[in-house]
């Protein structure tokens, strides 16, 4: 019950009418209540400068500010607006309990007062008040709790951007390691059969060098016979012979490398513009040649063969270094199905076509296919069915970023299981 409670209730009686404020005030004050009395709207303005009651019983009519335009100014104070108001009145007509609902006040009782019915509807808006200031205590710590987990949340939010990040890098590092890994298996070859040659081209050298010193002693103190005995010494035909091929077959090797070297710098594009219009066929080959060593037969892998239908493309305006990057992840992932598969033969099929205002390139394998189950999640964030430690799972949705979002294209992956997997980019050939 209120009148059990520690900290007693504060009403406030406004009436110009001694007798019944006697009475209200004599009897609340018995039940339990602390009361505070005013005689006019003025008085109680004043008074709640002072103190702010629980509940106020506000009479009708008064002298001056009469108690509709009380309740109207209480209302329309912040401080004192929520302040329950209970309309005390003799008037009985409808229009006039409309009137003080519609100011705000909470309630009416009517003179003659009833104890009983007084104390009822004091203990009710009471009751009320209470539960409604509990409420907004209970919404101002929901809404603190809230601040404080969405600032949780922002933080987690950075941190995960933060290892998203380093997982990205980590994807782009382990991308490099493939590109440096292919450009060392294609440097090796031409740079060990020039090394090799150059043994052969030193001692070529000197052995005519030699012959020449002895066409400059012969002049001289030197006989002919010593000069022929030197040419059939170093078989001097056979070297005319084969000094040319020498020299011919490390050029061909200097060539290898200058291709390979400039298949690296396509692929990179760093020494060109992001956004440019670019040949995208070029960046294909670029980054086959990066990927030839992987698909080169050796031990027991029988090799995979390379398929090219280009179709007759303009120049697409694109950012270069970024879709060679889809290229590279698209071709790298039909290779590692097809060193899985048990198939005869191994085949990766790229084609290219025009299709009103965009470009298709598509990339097909023959390998074991991809499941719908694994098809829905491809593009996922984190998502690989690499085992721990060959891939982070950003790869395609890296790819699928850089064709959507950054081409305004589209990405799509259709395969069967046991048939092959085919990724389609599509783009168009000028950005908006």
């Amino acid at each position: 019950m209120i009148m059990e409670q520690q900290n007693k209730p504060i009403i406030l009686i406004v009436d110009d009418n001694p007798t019944n404020i006697k009475v209200l005030f004599n009897f609340l004050k018995e039940s339990g209540f602390k009361v505070l009395v005013a005689k006019d709207g003025e008085s109680t303005l004043s008074k709640l400068e002072e103190a702010e009651p629980d509940l106020i019983f506000l009479d009708v009519m008064m002298p001056g500010i009469d108690g509709f335009e009380t309740c109207r100014r209480l209302k329309a104070n912040e401080k004192t607006r929520d302040i329950p108001v209970i309309f005390m009145t003799a008037l009985s007509e409808t229009t006039d309990k409309i009137k003080g609902l519609s100011l705000g006040a909470v309630d009416y009782i009517t003179k003659p007062f009833q104890q009983e019915e007084v104390l009822a509807r004091a203990n009710l808006h009471l009751k009320l008040r209470s539960l409604t200031l509990e409420l907004e205590t209970k919404n101002q710590q929901l809404q603190d709790f809230n601040n404080q987990l969405e600032r949780q949340v922002d933080a987690r939010t950075t941190e995960l951007k933060n290892a998203q990040s380093q997982l990205v890098l980590s994807e782009k590092m382990s991308s490099l390691g493939q590109l440096v890994a292919g450009v060392a298996h294609e440097i090796n070859n031409p740079v060990n059969f020039i090394y090799g040659n150059l043994k052969y081209a030193s001692e070529y050298a000197d052995s005519l060098l030699h012959l020449v010193e002895l066409y400059q002693k012969y002049d001289s103190q030197m006989t002919v016979d010593e000069i022929e005995d030197w040419i059939d010494q170093i078989d001097l035909d056979f070297v005319k012979a084969d000094l040319p091929k020498l020299l011919k077959s490390m050029q061909v090797g200097a060539e290898r490398i200058r291709e390979i070297v400039l298949s690296l710098r396509h692929f990179s594009r760093i020494d060109e513009a992001d956004f440019k219009a670019v040949d995208i066929h070029e960046g294909i080959n670029s980054t086959l040649m990066i990927l030839h060593g992987r698909m080169k037969a050796k031990g027991d892998f029988q090799g995979i063969e390379i398929s090219r239908d280009y179709g007759d493309i303009p120049l697409v305006q694109c950012y270069p270094g970024q879709l060679n990057q889809v290229f590279m992840n698209l071709l790298a992932n039909a290779i590692d199905a097809l060193e899985e598969s048990e198939k005869t033969e191994l085949e990766i099929r790229v084609k290219t076509e025009i299709f009103g205002d965009y470009i298709i390139i598509s990339i097909a394998d023959n390998g074991t296919g991809i499941s719908s189950e694994v098809q829905a999640k491809l593009f996922d964030p984190f998502f690989t069915t690499k085992p721990i430690g060959k891939g982070t799972g950003l790869g395609l949705s890296i790819a699928h970023s850089i064709v959507v979002e950054k081409h305004q294209g589209s990405l799509q992956c259709i395969s069967t299981s046991g048939e092959g997997t085919e990724f389609i980019i599509k783009i168009p050939c000028h950005i908006p």
